[in-house]
């Protein structure tokens, strides 16, 4: 970090990199920034940069803020960020959220901040990250704006380089209203769609070109767009998965206008209940996810994404949502993907990721929640019946099958469907038997 000679605040350059280009960005960086004795600071692992980039550990504002160069002035600035360019350009980049890009498809970003930790406290008691301001006082360091409105940019953009390409309909006849989530790979946002006679709710998926690019080269705009595929081809088959209105693409990003789906996640159903819900409405949950899974199995893909955050209750029916990670039965995908809490402890085995006992597993631990209000743990979980009483033996069964660490015992999202739905009968018929003997 800066020294005692060294200025405190000022205009600082990012210069962005995937966990694919950053080593050579550093091999490239490293020796020239040293030579001219200038600070820079850089995460220590991959690991850690592509945490920075998700969005989600460190924040949204983080972002592709791989190298952070602090130039001792302005006009040091800029005559840094022109040879750092030269050194960089080549390479594909994240973009820096908020932060003013230096050129066109640069990995070089700019923004006005402190140099050092400095905090001022709020009138709520919490503490802000601060600069001072041109009267000496501690101010806000917005990580939302290239600089504060007293500051001069030496870059000085034209405001064209913020303006939308004409082919795109956004701020024409696709408006958007609300982001739902922001992160490394894209956003999610709630949209307004006047392209038709009449004007609908939808929801726009964003998939950002370098955004959070994994060790299989795959991005936001990969996934996105092969979500776009999933879902087109799931509709063929009759999955009720949200319904594709249209795509495209803007600044190098990829955009996906999908059908709005009114209604709550199970997973936030779940969460606000102040008591379980009743062991019949469970039993019929747990069926209709099982019948989701079996289509999407029959139709032949593999969700890999199975989770109450990702089942829509509308109008009393389950929908499916979030096909990013989807592939092919039998495809092969280097990376592993899903929640943790869904994939079984010793899920190590690429071969597993494409065959379908992966979702298995994970409508097992859905019907596990959706029983318990719990999450089962990878070691020892506690048995159903030590959390919930009066719960069917045949239903304990059902569950401890499917999250069976051996896969091959796991029994299939149709035949789990047909059980439950065989408990829920028995238990009709023993009623019927309690009424008539009442009477």
């Amino acid at each position: 970090m800066p020294g005692s000679s060294d200025p405190e605040q000022g205009w600082k350059l990012h210069v962005a990199a995937t966990v694919l280009t950053a080593n050579t960005v550093l091999e490239r960086l490293g020796p020239f920034l040293n030579a001219s004795k200038i600070l820079f600071k850089a995460p220590r692992t991959l690991q850690e940069l592509s945490r920075l980039n998700s969005g989600l550990f460190y924040g949204y504002t983080q972002v592709g803020k791989c190298f952070t160069v602090y130039p001792a002035s302005d006009q040091e600035c800029v005559a840094l960020a022109e040879r750092l360019h030269e050194l960089t350009c080549d390479l594909a980049t994240p973009s820096v959220p908020f932060d003013g890009r230096y050129r066109e498809d640069s990995s070089v970003f700019y923004r006005y901040g402190s140099f050092k930790r400095r905090t001022t406290t709020n009138e709520d008691g919490s503490h802000t990250l601060a600069i001072v301001d041109p009267e000496g006082k501690l101010v806000s360091d917005s990580r939302k704006s290239t600089a504060p409105s007293w500051a001069n940019d030496p870059f000085q953009r034209s405001i064209n380089d913020e303006l939308q390409t004409d082919a795109s309909p956004l701020g024409k006849t696709l408006r958007v209203f609300r982001a739902m989530s922001q992160r490394g790979k894209g956003g999610i946002y709630h949209a307004a769609d006047f392209s038709g006679p009449v004007p609908r709710f939808c929801v726009l998926k964003e998939g950002r070109k370098n955004g959070e690019v994994t060790f299989d080269g795959r991005d936001g705009y990969w996934r996105v767009k092969q979500e776009k595929k999933v879902l087109r081809r799931l509709q063929r088959h009759a999955v009720r998965v949200p319904e594709v209105y249209s795509s495209f693409e803007a600044d190098n990003n990829f955009y996906l206008v999908i059908e709005y789906i009114e209604g709550v996640s199970l997973e936030r159903l779940l969460a606000r209940r102040k008591r379980r819900l009743p062991l019949q409405r469970c039993l019929q949950l747990g069926i209709q996810v099982a019948q989701i899974v079996s289509k999407l199995h029959s139709a032949g893909w593999v969700w890999r994404d199975c989770k109450p955050a990702n089942l829509i209750i509308t109008a009393g029916e389950l929908r499916p949502i979030d096909f990013e990670g989807a592939c092919k039965v039998g495809a092969r995908n280097p990376l592993v993907w899903g929640t943790q809490s869904f994939l079984p402890a010793d899920f190590k085995d690429i071969e597993q990721q494409s065959q379908p006992a992966t979702d298995l597993y994970a409508l097992g631990v859905v019907i596990y929640y959706v029983l318990t209000g719990n999450f089962p743990a990878h070691e020892q979980p506690l048995s159903i019946g030590k959390l919930r009483r009066g719960v069917p033996s045949a239903v304990l069964r059902i569950v401890s099958e499917l999250m069976s660490p051996n896969a091959s015992r796991r029994p299939s999202a149709w035949s789990v469907a047909q059980r439950l739905t065989a408990v829920i009968a028995s238990r009709e018929r023993l009623d019927e038997r309690y009424v008539l003997a009442g009477t």
